[in-house]
């Protein structure tokens, strides 16, 4: 699936990429920095202790989250290419750093639900814990100064951040995703409740899974705990101030990395 160039973000990354040097900053995000390598195809991607909320209203700081989450992210990311899910994942090469190919991100964050919990629960209504079926998947722009908005289709169309096929087209991979994903969390006595996927081009212009799959940007319940804050593993802990965050990501780790690819 190829995306037309009125789509793209406004920095051309690749030519940004070609005129660097091995190890240097490229980008910092919230959550990882992305250093260049002596190959302008492939990216260095740091995971950072940090910890934001709210978009970033919260600050903060996981002893050893940048670890946890490269560790879980790259089992994730093998389990998807195991599944014909292309990402943009090649290796880790340390305990919080993970190689990727370099993409151009897309503006959009596409989010799948499962389960009505958060800022859903907050806008419709709908009770914590009400199953979906099917899953809803939404599309937020990827933009901080807005806030990262909710999108209707319409409005993702008029502001050209994709055509109607390439909307499809980025519905069905997360719709396969999420399939994939169930399956594996179920298999590791984890609820998958939501997550967010961003996804990016590569040279050839094919959509790829980008970014990473974490406690960070999912909602993950623990099936062996029937409390409503004791199951919680994922950063609603520190969104909510519910203590025990650490132990919940090591924990997650724990049971992801007990299912070999």
């Amino acid at each position: 699936m190829r995306l037309n160039r009125s789509s793209w973000l406004p920095i051309k990354l690749f030519n940004l990429i070609s005129g660097m040097t091995a190890d240097q900053k490229l980008y910092e995000g919230k959550a990882k920095i992305l250093y260049t390598t002596d190959d302008a195809d492939v990216l260095l991607a740091h995971f950072k202790d940090d910890a934001t909320a709210f978009n970033a209203q919260k600050r903060g700081s996981i002893p050893g989250k940048g670890a946890v989450n490269c560790a879980i992210s790259s089992h994730l990311f093998k389990q998807l290419e195991a599944n014909d899910i292309p990402t943009h994942f090649i290796d880790q090469p340390n305990a919080n750093e993970m190689r990727v190919r370099a993409v151009k991100i897309l503006p959009l964050e596409v989010v799948v639900r499962n389960i009505a919990a958060g800022s859903l629960c907050q806008q419709t209504g709908l009770v914590l814990g009400t199953i979906l079926s099917p899953p809803l998947v939404e599309f937020y722009y990827k933009n901080d100064a807005l806030g990262d908005p909710l999108l209707t289709r319409d409005r993702l169309l008029l502001l050209k951040l994709a055509t109607p096929e390439q909307v499809d087209h980025l519905q069905a991979m997360a719709l396969k995703i999420n399939q994939v994903l169930t399956v594996f969390f179920q298999e590791c006595a984890i609820t998958l409740v939501d997550f967010k996927l961003e996804f990016g081009l590569n040279r050839n212009q094919e959509i790829v899974l980008a970014d990473e799959i974490s406690p960070d940007t999912c909602r993950l319940w623990n099936q062996t705990e029937t409390d409503p804050t004791q199951r919680v593993m994922d950063k609603d802990r520190f969104r909510h101030d519910l203590g025990n965050v650490e132990s919940a990501y090591q924990q997650v780790m724990q049971r992801v990395l007990a299912h070999p690819v």
